[in-house]
């Protein structure tokens, strides 16, 4: 019987991103653009913006080779949060505002290069950020946090119950050994 083995690549994964944000806390804006290994020569530019209400785009985060913060009410807030492989392509806000409620774009722009040709790549990703006070529970994280409670407590009750009984029946056996040891003493 001959065994096979089969080549795998590994897998790039598009997660959405976080959409609640914490007054105060840091906020990571999640943007995955994924690519073969084999095309990891690509050049690529990733533009972050935040897109007002008159639908204008401010620049707050270039990576071109090398991260770079830009003049305005970002400065020193963003940081680079993305992958050596540049699949990832996240950045965190540092010390949230209120004023950074609001939509969010990641543009990203890799050019190819190959022998004879170099094709491009254009992606974007569109995330509207909510900056709150304090956490917003997820109700299903709710429920779930009061059956974990109520299956610990009856698992808890039950463990005791065993225990009672167990100690009754060993201490029943105990107590017939030691009247069979009278016994044959007399």
């Amino acid at each position: 019987m001959a065994n096979h083995v089969q080549m795998s690549s590994q897998v790039c994964v598009d997660i959405p991103s976080d959409t609640e944000a914490v007054l105060g806390n840091a906020m990571r804006l999640t943007c995955i653009s994924c690519m073969k290994r084999e095309e990891i020569s690509a050049r690529t530019r990733v533009d972050w913006y935040y897109v007002t209400e008159a639908n204008k785009r401010i620049p707050i985060y270039v990576f071109d080779g090398v991260p770079q913060e830009i003049d305005g009410l970002w400065k020193g807030r963003v940081i680079w949060n993305g992958s050596k492989d540049l699949q990832d392509l996240s950045i965190s806000i540092q010390r949230v505002t209120a004023n950074d409620t609001g939509t969010y774009v990641c543009e990203v722009q890799r050019q190819f290069q190959f022998d004879s040709y170099t094709p491009s790549f254009t992606y974007s990703k569109v995330i509207h950020l909510v900056v709150s006070e304090e956490v917003s529970r997820n109700l299903t994280a709710v429920y779930s946090e009061y059956v974990m409670y109520a299956l610990l407590m009856f698992l808890t009750l039950w463990l005791l119950v065993e225990m009672v009984y167990c100690y009754r029946k060993v201490s029943k056996a105990d107590a017939r050994g030691q009247r069979n040891a009278f016994s044959n003493v007399l």
